[in-house]
């Protein structure tokens, strides 16, 4: 697997607050965008994918394919 440089950040970040300073107490990541374009972009993959099975074809890379396409949104999204 290649390292990736560029992972976009977090997509979700969620500051917690300390309920009698209201200072941030603790960071919440969660995933990141890579992460979340990814997954945008299973529903579509997954319909493509099963249209070939059912064609009788044998190739199923989803997960390579949707970070792939993960990784082009990040680079247009640099540009």
């Amino acid at each position: 697997m290649n390292a990736i440089t560029n992972n976009g950040g977090p997509a979700f970040p969620v500051n917690e607050l300390d309920q009698v300073t209201g200072n941030i107490c603790a960071q919440h990541l969660g995933m990141t965008l890579r992460d979340y374009f990814a997954a945008k972009a299973l529903p579509t993959l997954l319909r493509e994918y099963r249209d070939e099975v059912e064609a009788g074809g044998t190739g199923f890379n989803v997960s390579e394919d949707a970070y792939a396409i993960a990784d082009a949104m990040l680079k247009a999204r640099a540009a």
